[in-house]
């Protein structure tokens, strides 16, 4: 069985928001006997205290139930409080349930405004007037009992000492979504109220197959470095950070064995731009074009540390103002390519067009021997780890959606095949395929979590989502152990 990562201190998991007139108590009220923690309205500062302000008929405070406090957001001259105000169970991830928070509630603690000049209230009223946006956030995930922001593998290699930490030292500074907004919090020590909350896509099925009942997870984390949506960010920043950086982790679990695989996806990673006008698709523009072979260079330096080796497929087309990147990136690539790293360009739209996905098998056959050598995790009964996961594939496009997700699907299901067929549920030539009710929940798995990132980079679900949903994956078998 996996092993869990166990937190010294628990996280409180229900609580009473009182709003007085002066300031904002939070109150435990999951079981926990600890303090309640008082918000001041005029500044933000925080405090514990023993017991709720006494209410009266001129002191009566609204009142309403929480389920997690997200941070503190500062602004030029207010600070604004953010608590998640609903949540939704989602699933489990090794054993733990998650969680996704289906309403947040900003409450100011800006009263201190008044005493600020007029450049300053204007500001920050403009300011503030955006954390309307912030309300309705989406693809926000987080447990109270294990790190969402560290993959299985990461989680088992935690040292002994680690795993009693409170979850936010734990967590992945690239996936803590609310990183910045902890910061008062844990200048407070307040770690029971100190929740991690990832910002990505989590999706679950259960299915049999045979008699045996097979729990896949997908979770896609969403790297904080480089925020931003299409259009408005794109490439890379001077130190390396993409835009649309996403980790996606499959998970298998069944009769005691948990196995892993992980893929990312990010824009290509040198500076480049899309200059929005009224034209149908604005153009590329690459900047600082003569430092791209350096940035290039950091952003896999660091994908190597994190990964292992790297294999870079490069989904754009040849022609055009993609192929204009393509090449710039072919180029810069040059000075990183080593036994630890490669470089495939492969014409998605040329060769697959738009419906002839199938093609991608061609694909598959340039990249299978890196997966091979690099494998996945595999943890046994007793969660000793049978295989580790030493490199990843890093899959990009323009917008590291449509193509991205298809392809990334494409590899997934090939490696859960593979994992299946390892751990003893399938056959040697046995397929996703030959199991509909299997098939049809793994495709809706990958189109929703191809949905929700998309939805969070360009406004809208993926364009090829109803190809991954319904398409006959028509692949020949491969197997390797």
């Amino acid at each position: 069985m996996m092993e869990r990562a166990e937190s010294g201190q628990k996280l409180y998991t229900r609580m009473r928001l009182w709003e007085f007139p002066d300031q904002y108590v939070i109150e435990p009220t999951d079981g926990s006997c600890g303090s309640s923690l008082a918000v001041n309205k005029a500044d933000g500062s925080m405090n514990l205290i023993d017991e709720v302000p006494e209410c009266s008929s001129i002191r009566v405070p609204k009142i309403r139930i929480i389920f997690g406090v997200i941070g503190m957001l500062k602004l030029v001259a207010g600070s604004y409080l953010i608590v998640i105000t609903d949540r939704e169970c989602v699933g489990s991830y090794l054993g733990h349930p998650i969680y996704k928070a289906t309403s947040l509630k900003i409450f100011p603690c800006d009263q201190s405004v008044t005493n600020s000049n007029a450049e300053q209230k204007k500001v920050e009223t403009e300011f503030s007037g955006l954390l309307n946006v912030a309300e309705r956030t989406s693809g926000l995930y987080f447990s109270y009992d294990s790190n969402l922001t560290l993959s299985a593998q990461r989680l088992h290699d935690l040292g002994d000492e680690s795993k009693l930490l409170p979850l936010w030292r734990q967590a992945e500074p690239r996936f803590l979504w609310n990183n910045y907004m902890l910061e008062v919090l844990i200048d407070n020590k307040l770690d029971p109220y100190l929740l991690p909350v990832v910002q990505g896509s989590f999706q679950n099925f259960q299915a049999a197959i045979g008699k045996e009942i097979v729990d896949v997870t997908l979770i896609a984390r969403r790297c904080t470095r480089r925020n931003g949506t299409r259009m408005w960010r794109r490439g890379a920043d001077s130190d390396g950070y993409v835009a649309n950086f996403v980790e996606t982790e499959q998970i298998v679990q069944m009769n005691g064995f948990t196995s892993s695989f992980v893929q990312v996806r990010g824009s290509i990673p040198f500076l480049w731009e899309q200059v929005v006008d009224l034209t149908y698709k604005p153009k590329f523009e690459i900047v600082r074009p003569e430092e791209a072979p350096r940035v290039v260079e950091r952003h896999f330096l660091d994908l190597r540390k994190k990964y292992g080796s790297v294999l870079a497929v490069d989904l754009v087309n040849k022609h055009g103002g993609e192929g204009r990147l393509s090449e710039k990136y072919a180029n810069a690539m040059h000075r990183v390519i080593s036994d630890d790293v490669r470089y495939l360009h492969f014409d998605f739209h040329k060769i697959c067009g738009h419906v002839h996905f199938e093609r991608l098998s061609i694909l598959y056959d340039q990249i299978v021997d890196f997966l091979e050598k690099n494998v996945y995790l595999l943890l046994n009964e007793k969660g000793e780890k049978m295989k580790e996961q030493t490199g990843v594939v890093r899959t990009n496009c323009i917008d590291c959606l449509d193509r991205t997700n298809v392809t990334q699907s494409m590899i997934g299901r090939r490696m859960l095949e593979i994992q299946l067929r390892r751990i003893g549920v399938f056959g040697a030539e046995e397929t996703i395929s030959s199991h509909p009710n299997f098939d049809e929940s793994y495709k809706i798995l990958w189109a929703n979590h191809g949905d929700e990132i998309s939805i969070q980079y360009s406004g809208t679900p993926a364009l090829k989502g109803d190809f991954v949903r319904y398409f006959p994956w028509i692949y020949s078998s491969f197997s390797f152990e």
